[in-house]
């Protein structure tokens, strides 16, 4: 379980120039938001910009000093906080990093262990059952995966790993009963 920690970056999901639409207070009295995944851990964030300058998919410097276009991470939101336009455009913000990082997520493959006698973290990745579970150990036990590339190359049943990643990741950013974070903390 990754241990809470504070983003240092974030992808814009959306810019909210005229604060939330839910907000009940009236517009003029409204602070501008930009809601944003973050790239370490995936969290949803609101944060308060410096400059309406900002473009969805941008990346932003949120963590400590100087931040050029966040004035301040206002608070973590869930999924069902996110407007339509984040909904929407999360699925790529998701995709991009599990790309941009892939030797991290690689290393889920090469590194995931057993949570119970019953269940192993393979098995929470979308489409992974038993017997798909079993050819991946048999697999890194010869050799380390080091690329997706490689992970579909020597498993043929898995043409896209970072695709199964990508939906884990969504499942557990969506859904408030999964009980498994395997790569979002709660």
């Amino acid at each position: 379980m990754k241990t809470e920690k504070k983003e240092i970056n974030a992808i814009v999901l959306d810019v909210l120039q005229k604060g939330h639409p839910d907000d009940p207070r009236p517009v003029f009295k409204r602070e501008p938001l930009v809601q944003g995944i973050g790239l370490d851990q995936f969290k949803l964030l609101e944060m308060v910009p410096k400059t309406l300058e900002i473009q969805i998919h941008e990346r932003v410097y949120i963590g400590d000093g100087e931040r050029e276009k966040i004035e301040r991470v206002k608070r973590r939101i869930s999924y069902e906080d996110l407007t339509q336009t984040a909904r929407l455009e999360l699925p790529f913000a998701v995709e991009h990093i599990v790309k941009e990082k892939e030797p991290e997520f690689v290393q889920f493959f090469n590194k995931s262990i057993s949570i119970s006698p019953k269940l192993h973290m393979l098995h929470l990745l979308p489409g992974i059952g038993k017997k798909l579970m079993w050819e991946i150990l048999q697999e890194r036990e010869k050799k380390p995966f080091e690329t997706y590339a490689e992970i579909s190359q020597r498993i043929k049943s898995i043409p896209h790993p970072e695709k199964m990643i990508i939906a884990r990741v969504l499942e557990e950013l969506q859904d408030p009963t999964v009980k498994y974070h395997l790569f979002t903390s709660r």
